[in-house]
């Protein structure tokens, strides 16, 4: 059985203040969901479309909700990103079920971005590991949540909102976030529809009467619907647990990339704006990104990136004796992982190799 963390205080990474990027090196995040499309969009000088890119965008102040008392920025040019994939169902969303007035994480992934901007590592946190959370302010409510022990990571953002996730990871990791990405279920299916669909490859028939989707082995073109209904499967495909789905979503957002390098925005200004017409309107982001002006700047990182560059992997946990459907967090690995982000070096194999994530068959049924 893992080491476990008990304290809720703050863990503090070390490091002086980080430089600003220059606007070359604005890094590379939301590639996992498509923010490629942004990557020209605020040079093409077209008053119309910036006005409308930038109307479309909805930011959070996440700084001013987490204040002072933060892990600190070190200087090496690298960033960090929390990406979350939020189950809201509200307004569009309400066909996924009865909006409850929260949302949950149901998707949560911490970007690395190396100091070359030649490479990133993606982490991802299972909803369901149990974790201390801290006391945070909710961003948008300014309502104070208390702390809790051993409770589900997913609640952070349910109770607490954005700000309270990234609290949480930071506490989590002792790395600051440098930005928050999180899209719902309506932003993403027509991100991937403006896309053109996504290409991928089933080793075996998938079929999910939970997420509507009905998949034959072979090649198939995802649309958004189909898409949406891979990414949220888990009976279906492996053990049918959580961890097999994240070796799905991350095998989804792989292919997810590759086609947003190849369906030729460049050469296009329809196809371009169309596609960031999608991506403006299906995120939600840090304050510090809501103008296309800064998130156009922050993509310009994404072009020099593909799937073969991103090394993905799952934090390390091991099912909790008491509740085989939670995880527990392998302290002494996951510290291996968040130092091998913070020194900026690449996550070592022994890291995850007693991990109950990253294995199963879950993985090798998309492709």
């Amino acid at each position: 059985m893992s080491e476990q963390s008990r304290s809720t205080g703050r863990i503090r990474g070390t490091g002086s203040r980080r430089r600003k990027p220059s606007r070359g090196r604005r890094a590379r995040n939301a590639a996992l969901w498509g923010a490629a499309a942004l990557v020209v969009v605020g040079g093409s000088g077209l008053g119309y479309a910036y006005v409308t890119l930038n109307g479309n965008l909805k930011g959070v102040d996440i700084d001013a909700a987490l204040g002072t008392h933060r892990p600190d920025d070190v200087d090496n040019g690298s960033e960090d990103i929390l990406v979350l994939g939020s189950d809201s169902r509200s307004g569009a969303n309400a066909a996924y079920g009865t909006d409850e007035g929260t949302a949950r994480a149901d998707t949560a992934m911490v970007v690395h971005v190396d100091e070359g901007h030649t490479s990133a590592s993606v982490v991802s946190v299972p909803r369901d590991t149990l974790v201390d959370r801290p006391a945070c302010t909710n961003a948008t409510t300014g309502e104070q949540v208390p702390a809790a022990h051993q409770t589900m990571f997913n609640s952070a953002y349910q109770t607490g909102g954005p700000a309270c996730a990234v609290k949480t990871v930071e506490a989590m990791s002792g790395i600051r976030m440098d930005h928050y990405l999180e899209v719902d279920f309506t932003g993403f299916k027509k991100l991937v529809d403006e896309l053109g669909g996504v290409e991928i490859t089933t080793s075996q028939a998938i079929h999910d009467p939970d997420s509507h989707l009905a998949l034959k082995p072979g090649t198939h073109t995802l649309s958004g619907e189909q898409s949406l209904g891979l990414v949220r499967t888990r009976h279906s495909v492996g053990d049918g647990s959580d961890l097999g789905r994240i070796q799905l979503q991350q095998a989804f957002m792989k292919a997810l990339m590759d086609q947003a390098k190849s369906v030729g925005v460049f050469s296009s200004p329809k196809k371009l704006f169309g596609l960031a017409d999608a991506a403006t309107k299906a995120v939600t982001t840090d304050s510090a990104l809501a103008s296309v002006k800064q998130l156009t700047s922050f993509a310009n990182g994404l072009k020099g990136l593909g799937s073969s560059d991103v090394d993905m992997v799952t934090l390390p946990v091991e099912y909790d004796p008491a509740d085989p459907n939670r995880v527990l967090p392998q302290e002494k690995a996951g510290r291996q992982v968040w130092a091998a982000l913070k020194q900026d070096k690449p996550i070592p194999a022994s890291a995850t190799a007693q991990s109950a994530g990253d294995k199963g068959g879950a993985g090798k049924v998309v492709r």
